[in-house]
């Protein structure tokens, strides 16, 4: 079972399946799209998530998960968090308790507030199980843009075996003139739940720098909304169990400068679009993808008011998304919000009821 699997076809899914394969991989890459799947076997693209760039011919598309198990020892699995238990259901009944799977997917689960891997365990007999994360544009990677990411798990034999795919992964540079070939570098954390809470928890923020763009605020305005973004992806993680010590790293503020600053971000530019007066409905046609900040505000923000943690940007951004609250009422209410001291909120003392959450070892409670 030397091959490797890959379930979902979209633009991040179809990018882990080309760095696998630049790295000498047979990939088995499973997809419920008949387009998609005949276009990559056939012209080795997928223009809808991923444009012209050409894919590896290593990568083989199929609609027959069944495949992907029988054939693959390492599986990521990287769908919308919508659908990641319903997947994760079909994968449990015919995935084996040796084989390690590893989301991809940067969410939470509305209505248990758990965790990808959390649902990979519950619905599979797989334990060794782990996250990948980081500051991954996926056009900038096929473009041959040096980047990276961290493989988080409770598992040392999932962070090597992931590490050692990715080890020698390679893109060469999209200018056909340059001998110039960037690796795509993975490191190793131990803390599963920051690593997958600050790729999850980014997209919120993302939002909110993206509306500051479209109101032509500039780096100054940014940088304070980036910075104190940090501040609360931070509070609710290590509420919920992670190390503040991983927000500082490649899947916290790696991912969260990435995608606050870049245009080609989903979630940042569903804020900018949002800043134009556009309803959230239109917007996420136009987009035609899932914008995982969307449902992750909501999910924020029910926890921080069941817990009184403080997060006043992603109630802001609440109220905005939810309430069709004005972006004027909600900046101007966000600079009158009564903090004094900046390390104020990482010094607070949360509600009593954080005792009803264990720490990353097993999976946490349910919280509603």
């Amino acid at each position: 079972m030397n091959k490797v699997g890959v379930i979902g076809s979209g633009n991040w899914g179809t990018t882990v399946a080309h760095l696998l394969a630049t790295n000498g991989r047979d990939v088995v890459l499973c997809t419920r799209n008949r387009e998609v799947l005949h276009e990559m076997n056939e012209y080795h693209t997928n223009k809808k998530y991923t444009g012209s760039s050409p894919l590896s011919k290593k990568i083989k598309a199929t609609q027959n998960l069944k495949e992907v198990t029988d054939h693959c020892s390492i599986i990521f699995v990287i769908v919308p968090s919508q659908v990641f238990r319903e997947v994760s259901f079909e994968l449990g009944h015919t995935v084996r308790g040796d084989q390690i799977l590893v989301s991809g997917t940067k969410g939470i689960e509305k209505g248990t507030c758990k965790t990808m891997s959390d649902i990979l365990k519950e619905e599979t007999c797989c334990k060794k199980v782990g996250s990948l994360s980081g500051p991954n544009i996926a056009n900038e990677i096929l473009s041959g843009q040096p980047s990276g990411a961290v493989v988080g798990s409770h598992y040392e034999e999932v962070i090597h075996d992931v590490i050692d795919l990715f080890s020698t992964s390679v893109i060469p540079h999209k200018d056909p003139g340059s001998s110039s070939y960037f690796p795509f570098k993975v490191y190793g954390s131990y803390d599963l739940k920051g690593v997958e809470l600050g790729g999850a928890l980014k997209n919120i923020i993302a939002i909110g720098s993206g509306i500051a763009t479209g109101l032509g605020l500039q780096t100054n305005s940014k940088s304070f909304l980036v910075t104190r973004g940090l501040g609360e992806m931070t509070r609710l993680g290590v509420f919920l169990g992670a190390q503040k010590e991983t927000f500082l790293g490649l899947s916290g503020m790696g991912d969260l400068v990435t995608t606050c600053f870049s245009t080609l971000s989903r979630n940042n530019t569903f804020g900018r679009l949002l800043s134009q007066g556009k309803s959230k409905e239109a917007i996420l046609k136009e987009i035609g993808m899932v914008v995982e900040g969307v449902y992750t505000t909501e999910i924020a923000y029910e926890i921080s008011q069941k817990f009184q943690i403080p997060m006043p940007i992603t109630e802001g951004l609440y109220k905005i998304l939810f309430e069709r609250a004005s972006v004027e009422v909600v900046l101007k209410g966000l600079l009158k919000f009564d903090v004094t001291y900046e390390d104020e909120g990482y010094k607070t003392v949360f509600t009593e009821a954080k005792h009803l959450l264990v720490n990353k070892f097993p999976t946490p409670e349910y919280l509603f």
